[in-house]
């Protein structure tokens, strides 16, 4: 791995831009099926085989990219990937029959497939340990971001030219990617070398060309052949993960699934991301059938909304690093059910201008769940089957991808009703009804995802010392917690917290408020910061000397020691969690270049301090006991 001159912002944007991409590419072509169909003269069920084949191409090579990443270095894997993009683009914008399109889109699947958990590795490589939530709240916003945009974008390149623009737009951006790929990305996977179990490859993937096929098809096509396919996809799913438990090298690890707060992160990211897949495709529909909208204005419609989540993922990251999922995940399951039971009531009185409005907090809850839960899910692993929460939280992407935009998108043509020979729905009544029991089934779906958010918001955390039993040593906080620790109130002034200091010989004091939680931290960098800032005189210990013997300091001293410390502290809450292990406690404190932090409880009550010096000290005392046992 390339630990040297590593940036991890340079290559967060990298591979946010290519989760972007590759979730872009989900719909990106489906806008055009229509035009698709006539230039090619293909039927409308054939040109279908665009979206479904390219799904399940993607899908397959989820739990092959696990393989794929332990195996071949990172800038090469990657470069393959984004190359099969370009490759894919090109073949389907020099395409001129449905044949040649249909083999391109299956290559640019093969890339996508295993882009996005890629990507996701990635990203839980290099990003700091304390703003994880915030790196990956950027990735969930690209998620979100990625199959919205490209219907608004889909319908400008379409209103000047027909749909081998989309191809060649596509490969273009692609082209920028292979680019920036190659000046910042760097090695960060670790190289096992594993060993490929082909049945098990073979498994997974009629299981999941089974399933998905089945679930896209079986309100659209064929009732017994899509039963039959889920039937052998769910037997072959059966066989696959019997064979990962015997064999020594199994393609994808299924030991994330015994932590339960992964396995319940896995279900509500698949919730919320079948809630969004469904309304972006479901909801354009209504607006066309009912409101008469074109293609364009009504994917235009729900931009605010998805502007809006691009802004608020990344602070909703953030909002994670600080305060976990408690509140979060039930508030966004809760906007989400809300307000697309609002939109489903306002059915036959409804305007562009209304649902737009609506339709922003549903995209907002969504944000405030896909990128915190799926730091959630994954925090709970350890570094041994992160790789594999990945894949599987990947797979899950695909899968709920196909259930939102299939099922969704084919309960609402089966409730709506025959169409004329132009495509307008004949009975506007049977239309708005469908569209009504649609939002109604999704708000139903966000009602069940906000109760397992409350459930899954107490559940104690697993560490990774609790996962790893086979440990000789466990170091536990408490071998490096200092309990008695002094702080100071926020009311009170700065003059009680320099006594404190002075008496105590320390260089700084958390600051609580009247529950005993942790606010803010006080050093006297602090009050020489805000000195110097104040009174350009104080730049340094010699001045403030040199002032004292003027006796002009004493004026000064009256208005700075009547100050509360709340009004001078550093605000930025640096701390680290009862449940932390060690490893992760070492990278609060280099990355943000201190030599304590304050340990917080699930209450968010201060609980004590950790000093660097404990920890040199308890690793020299640690090394010298198993010294001295062995000699």
């Amino acid at each position: 791995m390339e630990n040297n001159k590593i940036n991890s912002k340079l290559i967060a944007v990298v591979a946010g831009f290519a989760i972007f991409l590759a979730t872009f590419n989900e719909t990106f072509l489906n806008v055009a099926f229509n035009g698709i169909g006539a230039s090619l003269n293909v039927d409308t069920s054939i040109v279908q085989w665009l979206a479904t084949a390219y799904m399940l191409g993607a899908a397959v090579m989820v739990p092959v990219s696990a393989f794929l990443y332990r195996k071949i270095p990172t800038r090469v894997l990657f470069s393959i990937t984004v190359l099969l993009l370009i490759i894919g683009s090109v073949v389907g914008g020099l395409a001129q029959n449905f044949t040649v399109l249909l083999i391109g889109r299956i290559i640019q699947s093969l890339g996508s497939g295993m882009l996005i958990p890629m990507c996701m590795n990635i990203t839980l490589t290099i990003a700091p340990k304390a703003k994880l939530g915030f790196y990956m709240g950027i990735m969930g916003a690209m998620t979100t971001l990625g199959p919205s945009l490209s219907i608004i974008i889909s319908g400008l390149l379409l209103s000047v030219a027909d749909w081998h623009i989309l191809l060649w737009s596509f490969g273009g951006l692609c082209c920028i990617l292979f680019i920036l790929a190659l000046m910042f990305l760097k090695n960060v996977a670790e190289i096992t070398k594993p060993k490929l179990d082909i049945l098990s490859v073979i498994l997974i993937s009629i299981s999941l060309i089974g399933i998905l096929y089945g679930i896209s098809t079986i309100l659209s096509g064929n009732i017994i052949y899509a039963s039959v396919a889920i039937v052998v996809g769910l037997i072959c799913m059966a066989c696959f993960l019997i064979r990962q438990g015997k064999i020594k090298e199994p393609l994808i690890n299924l030991k994330p699934f015994k932590v339960k707060q992964f396995s319940l992160g896995v279900i509500l990211n698949m919730l919320a991301l079948c809630i969004v897949f469904a309304l972006n495709i479901v909801l354009p529909m209504y607006l066309q059938d009912c409101l008469n909208a074109t293609e364009f204005n009504s994917s235009l419609t729900l931009f605010p909304a998805i502007f809006l989540s691009c802004i608020l993922s990344p602070i909703a990251g953030k909002i994670y690093d600080k305060y976990g999922v408690k509140l979060i995940l039930p508030l966004g399951f809760a906007l989400m059910c809300v307000f697309v039971l609002g939109i489903g009531l306002l059915n036959t009185t409804a305007t562009m201008f209304g649902i737009a409005c609506l339709y922003v907090p549903v995209i907002l809850g969504s944000a405030l769940v896909i990128g915190p839960v799926q730091t959630f899910a994954l925090s709970h692993l350890d570094r041994e089957t992160n790789q594999a929460g990945v894949t599987i939280m990947s797979t899950g992407f695909q899968i709920a991808g196909c259930i939102g935009s299939s099922i969704f998108v084919n309960l609402y043509a089966l409730l709506a009703g025959a169409r004329d020979e132009t495509g307008s729905i004949t009975n506007l009544a049977f239309a708005e009804n469908s569209f009504l029991i649609c939002a109604l089934v999704v708000s139903g779906v966000a009602f069940i995802g906000m109760i397992i958010a409350l459930i899954i918001s107490n559940l104690k955390r697993k560490t990774s010392q609790d996962s790893s039993p086979t440990q000789n040593t466990k170091i536990e906080i408490s071998d490096i917690l200092k309990e008695d620790v002094y702080y100071v109130s926020e009311n009170e002034t700065l003059l009680k917290a320099m006594e404190i200091m002075a008496e105590k010989d320390i260089g700084g004091l958390p600051i609580v408020n009247d529950k005993n939680e942790f606010i803010a931290f006080i050093s006297d960098g602090d009050i020489i910061r805000y000195l110097s800032n104040t009174y350009p005189l104080f730049m340094n210990a010699y001045t403030f000397i040199a002032m004292s013997e003027n006796n002009k300091i004493d004026d000064k001293l009256k208005e700075l020691v009547n100050l509360k410390v709340k009004d001078i502290a550093n605000t930025r809450k640096i701390f680290v969690n009862e449940t932390d292990d060690l490893n992760t406690i070492c990278n609060v404190l280099s990355e943000n270049k201190i030599k304590k932090v304050p340990v917080l409880n699930s209450d968010g009550k201060m609980v004590g301090i950790i000093n660097s010096s404990s920890i040199t000290k308890f690793a020299i005392k640690t090394c010298l006991t198993e010294f001295n046992k062995n000699n």
